[in-house]
């Protein structure tokens, strides 16, 4: 488990007051609120804003965390909870709703955290969950086998929300392991599957058509897949190698929706017949057009 530092996620000193704390909130919350945000990674980080925030602005909270970070706890770095760490105050009052990492989860999460409490803490257990694009795209549901620990194998029905992103958890609240503070959870950790045709980057889809000489030079309208369905795209003449087309919002779903870039790729005839050769060359004798005049000297 990393130890997540919240004073760095929120960009302020370990003796903020709380009105510093309040203005740095809010400011990162609209810089990076994914309605606004041309950040790819907006969602993640108002996640971890938000989830900073709720610990430190609570003085009982932040107390807790203060003395976590005296037991060796630095941003990224493995961390085990120290002796004793158990529960006693932390979020006992009124667990915030939202999805949290899971550091939060095992040092505050459903009224754990805190030195010397004597309640058992459920364990989280996690799986790995493959994931397709057009799962990810679409949303879906899965009937999964897991195995326990003690060989037996269970099934859970599992649902695959939309958008969901590689590396990403889907949590399945108390389908844990049973102990005697109750169950804990099943955390999947999404991998999503390597595509034949297109290529993820954030939310952002991009895929490769390949197009014709002569299609570049004329303009062509085409059909090309996306993971909503096959659209209709028009190549304008004269397009050059290596040309990035937008489709907007056929990306992976969002709060702001990807969206799917089209590379245009020339591609040569593996075999020309004599005709075709000679129309070649009589385009280039009958053309001023050198593709090498930038290399002049």
């Amino acid at each position: 488990m990393k130890f997540i530092d919240y004073y760095k996620v929120l960009g302020v000193s370990e003796s903020v007051n709380d009105g510093d704390l309040k203005k740095a909130y809010r400011r990162l919350a609209r810089k990076y609120h994914p309605d606004v945000s041309k950040e790819k990674d907006a969602e993640e980080k108002i996640k971890s804003i938000n989830e900073a925030y709720e610990v430190l602005k609570d003085k009982d909270r932040r107390a807790e965390y203060d003395q976590l970070r005296k037991y060796g706890g630095e941003g990224g770095q493995d961390f085990r909870p120290p002796p004793g760490w158990q529960n006693n105050s932390g979020f006992s009052r009124g667990r915030p709703q939202g999805d949290f990492s899971d550091f939060f989860e095992t040092m505050f999460g459903d009224g754990r955290g805190g030195f010397g409490s004597q309640r058992s803490r459920p364990e989280n257990v996690t799986y790995n969950i493959s994931v397709s694009l057009e799962e990810s795209y679409h949303g879906a549901q899965r009937r999964m086998n897991l195995t326990e620990s003690n060989g037996s194998v269970r099934s859970l029905d599992v649902n695959i929300p939309k958008g969901i992103l590689n590396g990403q958890k889907i949590r399945l609240r108390g389908q844990g392991p049973a102990g005697r503070g109750g169950s804990g959870d099943v955390l999947l950790q999404v991998t999503l599957k390597p595509h034949k045709h297109f290529r993820l980057e954030g939310r952002d889809v991009f895929l490769i058509v390949p197009i014709s000489p002569w299609e570049a030079a004329l303009g062509v309208k085409t059909s090309v897949p996306t993971l909503s369905g096959v659209v209709n795209l028009n190549i304008p003449a004269g397009t050059n190698n290596g040309k990035k087309m937008r489709l907007k919002g056929k990306g992976l779903p969002g709060s702001t929706n990807g969206d799917q870039y089209v590379e245009l790729q020339l591609t040569m005839p593996s075999e020309l017949s004599q005709e075709a050769l000679d129309l070649l060359r009589q385009l280039g004798e009958t053309t001023s057009f050198d593709p090498r005049e930038s290399l002049s000297v």
